[in-house]
């Protein structure tokens, strides 16, 4: 499925970069039964948006027929908490708050979240309690960015004045 996934990436990433919207990730789930492609902006990305580069995207796998079969194709946005799986995703997300899972303990934890502060082609720096964490990428089984609620005035309440 890695190889129907970046064909796929070869065929759609030029075709959305052509319509201003950057490629984020090609996901093949359910035993190839579903096509997740997920699209980013620089702006917010409108549902009449989405469903017209998932009708382009659509055309393009369809005339290629990468798949045996019948598929599903999901086209969508990142979200808040958004998967990081190559690279560039990590670049991007540099300065996050990441929750990151091992394969195998580092640290004597399996589980590492704090602030991702570094990234290479070979792996990532989390910071966590003050002290770097490096994990290689070959050792992440996952990582996901943390959306952090901040805390704010509550509805109807005027700010003190000093």
């Amino acid at each position: 499925m890695a190889d129907v996934a970046e064909h796929i990436w070869g065929l759609v990433g030029p075709y959305v970069a052509a319509e201003g919207v950057e490629l984020d990730d090609v996901e093949i789930l359910g035993g190839g039964k579903l096509l997740r492609v997920v699209v980013e902006a620089d702006g917010p990305l409108e549902l009449d948006r989405i469903a017209d580069l998932s009708r382009g995207i659509a055309r393009l796998i369809d005339n290629d027929d990468p798949f045996a079969g019948s598929y599903t194709l999901e086209v969508t946005s990142p979200g808040l908490e958004r998967k990081l799986r190559r690279a560039e995703q990590f670049r991007k997300a540099t300065g996050s708050e990441v929750h990151v899972k091992t394969f195998g303990p580092i640290s004597g934890d399996k589980h590492h979240r704090g602030t991702l502060t570094g990234v290479d082609d070979d792996g990532i720096v989390v910071t966590i309690d003050g002290a770097d964490r490096r994990i290689e990428m070959s050792e992440i089984s996952s990582a996901r960015t943390v959306f952090v609620w901040k805390k704010g005035e509550k509805p109807g309440k005027k700010a003190k004045k000093a």
